[in-house]
């Protein structure tokens, strides 16, 4: 049997909230962010949803994320006509070459990036990220950067920046960034396409969606501005089995050192999912699961294996299953009761733990 910490991966809900994405994007297309595992969703089972779904454009991190990507689209695009952008560029011969025979569309920022690609004879297209205020990746010269990659028989796919404070929409810098970007890009190749917007850019800045909308986080149903909800959905939801019960008495202590000591007799359930599965250790003696429409408190430390969960007046038995998120649980709440993000919390789900589509 396989460990049961499964995180139920809902493909309707995903596909849902593309198509409030595309509605809220006007005529702008867009581009599925699917990095890192699709946030920890599983890529195997999130991108050929989004591809039956009508998207044709995606991006990831790197050439290696890109290779898998394209292999995973393989049955659905057998021809490979699917956009795959690679957000952080390549790093070095390797991706450039995965580049070039996976047919990937990189986004540079430097000339070294060019470099690489005319040595593996990349004769595809590139984004070119520019800066315009969070001081990250971004090329200071667009222009140049653009006339090399085009003596290298290099096509330019457009342009791309990446707002800093989208997910607070009133804050000075996100126009100053839009205004920026459009003069970088008026003054370099004012007829190329540009994308600038984040998922939390969206519902901040509508009138910025321009030609191409790179969502991410809103794709897996986590609002990313909590006073304008778009109406997601959430896709994942983590939930693990309760393995054993057992009472503790007035004086007895639970978990790694000694930090709870129970002030009376009480019932703990021992739940088999710990930090090694994705359970953040933070939440140890503040968090709460949920099992049969009960909040229980995390009680005592999280353990790598385990976590011990406070079911005291409950009929709570071995064999039951809680969620520490998703459809009780909102993964932003939880996230926020130990001063994190959505996105660490799916991410951060262990290798181990099943992905199971419904």
């Amino acid at each position: 049997m396989s460990r049961p910490a499964i995180a139920w991966i809902n493909l309707d809900h995903l596909c849902h909230n593309y198509r409030l994405l595309q509605q809220a994007a006007a005529d702008a297309s867009v581009m599925a962010v699917v990095k890192a595992n699709a946030y920890g969703h599983g890529l195997n089972l999130v991108a050929p949803a989004l591809f039956r779904a009508g998207c044709r454009l995606f991006a990831v991190t790197d050439a290696d994320e890109g290779a898998q990507l394209r292999n995973i689209l393989r049955s659905d695009d057998p021809a490979g006509d699917t956009e795959i952008a690679l957000l952080s560029g390549i790093f070095d011969a390797g991706d450039a070459s995965l580049a070039t025979t996976e047919h990937l569309t990189p986004t540079i920022s430097d000339s070294a990036q060019c470099d690489m690609l005319q040595a593996a004879d990349f004769d595809g297209a590139v984004w070119i990220k520019v800066d315009t205020g969070m001081n990250r990746l971004g090329a200071a010269e667009p222009q140049v950067l653009i006339r090399q990659c085009l003596q290298a028989g290099i096509q330019i796919r457009g342009f791309m920046s990446h707002l800093a404070c989208a997910d607070t929409p009133l804050h000075p810098m996100n126009r100053q960034q839009a205004e920026r970007f459009a003069s970088l890009c008026d003054q370099a190749a004012p007829q190329l396409p540009r994308s600038l917007l984040n998922s939390a850019g969206i519902i901040s800045m509508p009138d910025q969606c321009l030609d191409v909308v790179r969502p991410g986080i809103a794709l897996y149903g986590a609002e990313p501005v909590a006073e304008k909800p778009m109406g997601l959905k959430p896709v994942m939801r983590m939930t693990a089995r309760v393995i054993q019960v057992r009472d503790i008495k007035a004086g007895e202590t639970v978990s790694y050192s000694a930090s709870f000591t129970a002030e009376t007799s009480m019932r703990i359930a021992i739940v088999s999912a710990g930090y090694a599965d994705g359970i953040p250790r933070a939440l140890s003696g503040c968090g709460q699961a949920s099992c049969h429409d009960r909040l229980l408190p995390v009680t005592g430390r999280v353990c790598m294996d385990y976590t011990m969960l406070n079911v005291s007046d409950t009929n709570i038995q071995s064999g039951d299953n809680v969620e520490f998120w998703g459809m009780e649980l909102a993964a932003n709440d939880v996230a926020s009761m130990i001063d994190t993000i959505s996105y660490t919390l799916f991410t951060g789900v262990g290798e181990r733990v099943r992905r199971v589509p419904v």
